[in-house]
């Protein structure tokens, strides 16, 4: 497996797949071809369906001063090698040369066809829980101690950049304020959250509340082009920072312990990204915030210090009740219902941490039982409901006048 750093990525919102990964393509491809008088960039598959609600033709175009000529082409899915896949031409002379196609995989990553890299950056000789855990166990170390061996003593530095980014994500989100872009006038709602004190309000209420505040806000700075972290996509980039961030203020953990915990959880998106998928359009809504709601898990039980074992029932269960979730952003747009998705998902993390703190002795699952299923679940659901906005609720919506 490759570096924790592939799962944990700064940058602009509103999609990893739709507009980072797309804009790092066309980067290589300018940087490659720098004499062509034009270009044109034909999006296929989810791409091509939300792309203009995703913001990818402005990612595209934005890069350079000449002209790019952007073709949604709907209609094209046959023998696609991606659900996110885009040509892009380098034009001379009215004619399209130069031909480079790129799959946009999830978390701001690409492939280009008839390029290997595969074994690039390769440093985790384990591919699994179950292989990592035994090692674990072998040498009486605990996960983020694995991630430590793995990575070195230089990836505490990359995480500090990471937490930083996420609490100002959070700081941003909650003291702005206004209707998000896009037209569907959604209202930023995380500052109400979090002053919003109910008149009664029990612990657990209050919990509730700031958790979801917290989601809110970083999920409304995505939505509005704002710099976040993946965690491990743009789409999800909410519910790990929410939970940490809650955590640390009630508990008093150290910014060391909160960068342990970040290891872990980068540990299982790592899992996911490497044996199944962390892209919505390739298997849904499950792949993204199914895998940030077991990171988070995951997270939060090695926060707290819980063994190996029930820190893997904990992402086991945060993961297990997402299968089959549906990806089906209105208008494209990565608002409804990704935002509250993000906070619901982020209580979801607290409780099957809860949870397993409990039962993890009477468990029958293994995660990456979980992590296979989720990918066979993905592959099976029709393409409505992977990010093409053509089904579910983005097709049922219609906006009131």
């Amino acid at each position: 497996m490759k570096s924790i750093k592939d799962i944990y990525k700064i940058g602009k919102g509103p999609s990893s797949s739709h507009t980072m990964g797309p804009a790092k393509a066309m980067s290589i491809f300018l940087a490659e071809n720098p004499d062509a008088d034009s270009y044109s960039v034909t999006l296929f598959g989810s791409l091509a369906d939300t792309g203009k609600g995703h913001g990818t033709d402005k990612a595209i175009s934005s890069l350079t001063e000449k002209d790019v000529e952007i073709v949604f082409n709907t209609t094209d899915r046959e023998e696609l090698p991606h659900e996110n896949t885009m040509d892009i031409y380098a034009v001379t002379d009215g004619k399209k040369q130069r031909k480079m196609r790129v799959m946009s995989v999830g978390g701001g990553d690409i492939k280009i066809e008839g390029r290997d890299t595969s074994a690039l950056d390769e440093i985790y000789p384990e591919s699994t829980f179950g292989e990592i855990a035994e090692i674990c166990k072998h040498e009486g170390i605990r996960l983020s101690d694995y991630v430590i061996m793995r990575e070195g003593e230089g990836i505490y530095d990359f995480l500090y950049t990471v937490w930083e980014t996420m609490k100002s994500a959070i700081h941003e989100g909650l003291t702005t304020s206004g209707i998000l872009p896009g037209g569907l006038e959604v209202e930023r709602k995380a500052q109400y959250l979090y002053n919003r004190r109910h008149i009664d309000e029990s612990p657990v209420t209050r919990e509730n509340r700031i958790v979801c505040s917290y989601a809110y806000a970083v999920s409304e700075q995505n939505a509005d082009n704002g710099t976040i972290v993946t965690a491990p996509t743009c789409g999800a980039c909410a519910v790990l920072p929410s939970v940490l961030k809650y955590m640390q203020e009630k508990h008093g953990f150290t910014d060391k312990q909160v960068l342990r915990a970040l290891a872990v959880a980068g540990l299982i998106g790592n899992l996911v990204k490497t044996n199944a998928s962390i892209s919505g359009a390739e298997c849904g809504c499950q792949a993204e915030i199914g895998t940030a709601c077991s990171m988070a898990a995951a997270a939060l039980g090695e926060i707290f210090e819980m063994g190996i074992d029930q820190i893997e029932y904990a992402a086991e269960i945060a993961f297990e009740h997402h299968l089959g979730l549906t990806c089906d952003p209105i208008c494209g747009l990565v608002q409804i219902p990704c935002i509250e998705r993000n906070a619901v998902a982020a209580m979801r993390a607290i409780n099957a941490m809860s949870l397993a703190n409990f039962l993890s002795g009477s468990r029958k699952i293994s995660l990456d039982l979980v992590i296979k299923t989720m990918y066979e679940t993905g592959k099976d659901l029709s393409h409505h409901y992977r990010e093409t906005s053509t089904g579910g609720l983005a097709k049922l919506y219609t906006k009131e006048k």
